[in-house]
């Protein structure tokens, strides 16, 4: 081919970066610190390009740092069947990403004197006192127990060493579930305090919020955090008015996505552990509290001693142990950064945040770096070195699907690339 019929190629090229550029420039808030323009270009053209795979059907990415959003943008389908365009203000089940709140609520009534962190959760919860520790599953499903050594503590519940696990994360708890055993039935996986394990330990805390300050986790939440920060689209039901930007969720079985599509009513049952809906901006609201030292605006809503508690290592010698798929439907081996029987470290726990250590080799955060995430792979991370939050939003059921996965790392690598090396 001549050099003459390579130049319009070659122009149209660059008309097209152009014109990605100019998009990508009004995704990013007037007046916001923001990305360099060729950093939001890649995170754009990685969102999109995954997008039109159909690997990932829908995914909303934002960046923050303590002063406001730095980029955000939405690639896909909000409900694929009817071929709905998704927006940034797209509302997504957090699931487990309502941890961290309730986290914080505890820590916001332990800052009032209203309870320790090492009072026994049972002071609060008498029911929790009734916990045994599982030594033998029959094959009927029944099993025997013991008591445990030393009472749960509300430290025990904020760190997930309290024993309490969870049935699809969990192998003797989800044949005791396959047996007809509920939630409430399930014994302690082990003592408080002897290992991490993940779990409902979060739904005691938001009981435990019910119980002393006397109102329900919702409207706890929503005068004590959701308000002050502005987070208008954050709740446990989305209201009617929204319910047009809700995303559907999609299950991935034998390599193939199915579509969910959603209720009339998209309400959860108020838990401590997950239930929130949300979008990407009001999640980089919340992170944006621990990023400004517990203050919203002029607002303080947590103490420093509190933030620097959350997102500091609250386990001692102890690891994150890798997760097994008990119920692969629900949920794949996680979390990356996990101590497995292949490798003996791990990242650590705060009080509501997995914390990554300086040796773990299967992510890229900056050690110190504080993150969580929900079981349809909605997952954020704060990294205090580069002081950034990063809000991934996906509706993919198993948790840890792999295109997910692949994508979360991605952008993860990308954002670190143009966001630059930590201060030091």
């Amino acid at each position: 081919m001549s050099r003459a019929r390579r130049l319009p190629t070659r122009a149209a090229l660059a008309v097209l970066v152009l014109a990605l550029l100019v998009t990508v420039s009004h995704r990013l808030l007037a007046g916001s610190p923001s990305l360099p323009a060729t950093g939001a270009v890649a995170l754009t053209q990685l969102l999109d390009t995954t997008a039109r795979s159909g690997e990932v059907p829908a995914v909303v990415v934002l960046v923050t740092n303590a002063e406001g959003v730095m980029f955000e943008h939405a690639a896909g389908r909000r409900d694929v069947g009817a071929n709905a365009t998704l927006h940034e203000d797209a509302i997504f089940r957090i699931a487990s990403m309502t941890k961290p709140m309730t986290s914080a609520a505890i820590m916001m009534l332990m800052e009032s004197g209203r309870l320790g962190l090492d009072d026994p959760a049972g002071r609060y919860l008498p029911s929790i006192d009734a916990l045994k520790v599982v030594t033998h599953v029959n094959a009927d499903g029944s099993f025997e127990s013991r008591p445990p050594r030393r009472a749960i503590t509300i430290r025990d519940l904020l760190t997930h060493t309290s024993g309490i696990g969870y049935s699809f994360s969990d192998p003797i708890l989800f044949k005791l579930q396959q047996s007809g055993k509920s939630e409430q039935d399930f014994p302690l996986l082990h003592d408080p305090g002897e290992k991490w394990t993940y779990g409902a330990s979060t739904k005691y805390l938001g009981d435990t919020v019910e119980r002393v300050s006397g109102q329900p986790l919702d409207a706890f939440l929503r005068t004590r955090l959701l308000e002050p920060l502005e987070m208008a689209d954050t709740s446990f039901e989305v209201a009617a008015g929204a319910r047009s930007r809700l995303v559907t969720s999609h299950q991935r079985a034998g390599g193939t996505l199915t579509e969910r599509p959603n209720p009339e009513v998209a309400r959860s049952p108020v838990r401590g552990d997950g239930g929130l809906f949300s979008t990407a901006r009001d999640y980089g609201k919340f992170l944006r509290l621990f990023l400004n030292g517990g203050k919203a605006g002029s607002t303080r809503l947590l103490g420093e001693t509190a933030i620097r508690d959350m997102t500091r290592n609250q386990i001692g010698h102890l690891v994150i142990q890798r997760q097994p798929a008990a119920n692969s439907s629900l949920s794949q081996p996680f979390p990356l950064g996990g101590a497995s029987e292949h490798w003996g470290f791990g990242d650590t726990w705060g009080l509501g945040f997995q914390l990554a250590a300086p040796t773990t080799v299967l992510h890229r955060r900056a050690p110190g770096s504080y993150s969580w995430a929900g079981i349809n792979n909605t997952h954020f991370w704060v990294d205090p070195q580069r002081e950034i939050g990063v809000v991934v939003l996906m509706q993919v059921l198993p948790f840890y699907d792999a295109a997910c996965i692949k994508l979360l790392m991605d952008v993860e690598e990308l954002v670190n690339r143009y966001v630059g090396e930590p201060s030091r």
